[in-house]
């Protein structure tokens, strides 16, 4: 596992929790996988990456801004 990188003065940077709370949330969530068609079953509206990454861009906002209300 990573370590933290910590301040000088021992405390995280708002961006790196809310860097840890969106792979959390994104891991629980799924946000961000590619689904893997099986045998002659494909989803019919699979999401582009652009969209993906548009959809973790905002998760990522959302996060800090969490953050930093309760700092």
């Amino acid at each position: 596992m990573e370590q933290a990188q910590n301040s000088p003065s021992g405390l995280r940077r708002s961006e790196d929790i809310a860097l840890d709370l969106l792979k959390f949330v994104a891991s629980v969530a799924g946000v961000g996988r590619t689904t893997t068609p099986s045998t002659g079953f494909t989803t019919p509206s699979a999401p582009k990456q652009e969209d993906q990454i548009t959809h973790l861009l905002e998760l990522y906002t959302r996060c800090l801004r969490v953050v930093e209300d309760k700092a």
